[in-house]
């Protein structure tokens, strides 16, 4: 599926593919929607965007980003982790998923964070 609110997709993928009841969430980097360019100059900045991304993609699935079991962040940047951290939980508050954090050497179009999720459709 695509998401008409998300970034256009940077590559040979979709958004997401619904599956048993979950949706599988592409990679999201912070690319603002309307003109596809990266936006954020921290960490933190980068990763609120991607979960504003992923939260559209979720949308267009009939779901919200609420219903997420598990989200996957990818920094080039370990030691902002402090402050990504401090973004990511302000989006679940009351009922944080499960979580998976990965340094890694670089990013598509030189971003400092991407993010995917597994988020429960509905019924």
């Amino acid at each position: 599926m695509t998401a008409s609110d998300a970034p256009a997709a940077v590559g040979p993928y979709v958004h997401a593919i619904a599956s048993g009841g979950l949706l599988f969430c592409s990679g999201q980097i912070p690319l603002d929607p309307r003109t596809g360019d990266m936006v954020g100059a921290t960490p933190a900045d980068q990763a609120g965007r991607c979960l504003e991304n992923l939260a559209a993609v979720c949308a267009a699935a009939g779901a919200s980003l609420g219903n997420a079991v598990r989200v996957t962040i990818y920094t080039t940047d370990m030691s902002a982790f402090a402050s990504i951290n401090e973004v990511y939980g302000s989006f679940f508050e009351s009922s944080p998923p499960a979580r998976v954090a990965i340094g890694v050497t670089a990013l598509p179009r030189g971003a400092q964070v991407e993010m995917d999720a597994v988020v429960a459709l509905p019924a």
